[in-house]
């Protein structure tokens, strides 16, 4: 096959990712830059604030993360539903989802308020755990309204409109941002909060998000026709139980890998409130360059459920190599800008020199993980697009529980390579991740029966 015959076939299937992937990335990066104009803003207080912060922060993140991973279990079921136009299903799922997902934040919520009394016993200073709990308490508020807006979200990514949830999270993050401003350093009348007022800020902002989405939905005749079909017969425990089948595992999922990096912040913190804070800036940075993976995981998502609903082998083979190409482009360009910027980057943040120096080096091995990152990602996008999620539990289990928190406790203590050990053991604990979920796509792609789709190139929806 020539080059010109090559990219006629691969062009439609990075055009149809992209489409998608675009508003998502920018979505995931709005949602990220609540944290990092927190960390941003914080920083200008020193570095106790910002350990302080990046401590509360990862705390809260473990649980935010698992609601957020069980609400992407909406998106495949209702990317098939869709795909075969089963419109009272695709509501049913609509309607199930905002009760389920309602009834998790609450849960979550009373999960972190208890919490926040056992912070103190985390291994932290006595200080950072002062101002870390005020901005904790904020955070545990603002997922109960999340989980509200998690529920359109995920849904309106799953008819193919990723366009919606990125509007909503920019204007909110302006909200946030604005309020940064004002109740951080005390601006415009308002109370001079510090670290704590960059918490009610973020609660602020996640308010409006479930507020904003359903203004859309009820703006937006295309889908308040969905609000129609909503009725106390598809209110049933099946349904549920459909979202739980395929939410809990993705979501246990997405827990251990952020486990992985929240622990390591925790075990950052042991070793000093400079290493923590330097952590912090790289972790920020990094997640940046993982939200375009995210995007384009997401994207491969959707465009693999709408094949599988339409029994298209073929199309999902395409959509899944097609966003394995991208990923790993993206994978090189972000790799390099790390390290050739690894000590650059960090004075955005603080002049302090000790961070700016062990931030420097964290930059090398966070450049060095993108591609095996890039690769495990991505191919989560394709097993949830397909629904086989039941195996990302024990393989992530295994990759971040078993093999990246032990190597990186061993040679950041054991060995005494210090903060960069610890970033080794994301290296180990992503690259087994990405090995692991590829025999897996293998493996399904070979027992596949040929479905009707043909070799049908998968266009993003309308």
């Amino acid at each position: 096959m020539n080059r010109t015959a090559t990219l006629r076939k691969w062009i439609p299937q990075y055009k149809a990712n992209l489409a998608l992937a675009g508003p998502v990335v920018l979505s995931q990066i709005g949602q990220v830059i609540v944290q990092l104009s927190d960390n941003l803003m914080v920083a200008r207080l020193g570095a106790l604030p910002l350990a302080a912060v990046s401590f509360g922060g990862a705390v809260f993140t473990i649980f935010l993360f698992w609601g957020t991973g069980l609400s992407l279990g909406l998106t495949p079921l209702t990317g098939e539903a869709y795909a075969q136009r089963k419109i009272r299903t695709t509501a049913g799922l609509l309607q199930n989802a905002l009760v389920l997902y309602s009834l998790v934040g609450l849960l979550l919520f009373g999960v972190l308020w208890m919490l926040g009394d056992l912070l103190e016993y985390m291994g932290q200073s006595p200080e950072v755990v002062r101002l870390a709990v005020p901005y904790y308490r904020y955070l545990a508020w603002s997922i109960i309204p999340y989980m509200v807006y998690l529920s359109f979200k995920q849904f309106l990514e799953g008819v193919g409109n990723t366009r919606t949830g990125m509007a909503v999270v920019l204007i909110a993050n302006a909200i946030n941002i604005v309020f940064n401003y004002l109740l951080i350093f005390g601006k415009g009348g308002f109370p001079e909060l510090g670290a704590a007022g960059a918490g009610l800020s973020t609660l602020i902002s996640r308010i409006c998000m479930p507020l904003f989405m359903l203004a859309y939905f009820l703006w937006n005749q295309s889908v308040r026709r969905y609000f129609a079909f909503f009725s106390r017969t598809v209110q049933t425990w099946r349904n549920i139980r459909r979202l739980l089948s395929v939410g809990l595992p993705i979501s246990v999922q997405v827990v251990l890998e952020v486990m992985a990096f929240a622990l390591s912040s925790i075990m950052m913190g042991w070793i000093g409130p400079s290493e923590l804070a330097a952590h912090q800036i790289v972790l920020s940075v990094g997640t940046m360059a993982y939200m375009m993976q995210v995007g384009i995981s997401t994207a491969t998502t959707i465009l693999v459920s709408h094949a599988y609903g339409r029994k298209d082998r073929q199309g999902i083979r395409l959509a899944a190599a097609g966003s394995c190409h991208l990923g790993l482009a993206f994978a090189v360009v972000t790799m390099s800008c790390l390290i050739l910027f690894r000590y650059r980057i960090p004075m955005l943040f603080t002049d302090d020199a000790a961070v700016v120096a062990i931030a420097g080096q964290l930059f090398i091995f966070a450049g060095l993980y993108q591609l095996s990152d890039s690769l495990q990602i991505i191919l989560v996008g394709v097993l949830r697009g397909m629904q086989d999620v039941a195996v990302l539990m024990s393989y992530s289990f295994v990759s971040y529980l078993l093999i990246n928190l032990p190597v990186g406790y061993l040679c950041a203590f054991t060995l005494g390579i210090g903060p960069s050990g610890l970033w080794i053991g994301f290296i180990f604990g992503l690259s087994i991740a990405a090995w692991l979920y590829y025999r897996r796509y293998r493996k399904l792609s070979r027992r596949q029966s040929p479905g009707h789709g043909g070799d049908r190139p998968l266009t993003a929806p309308v």
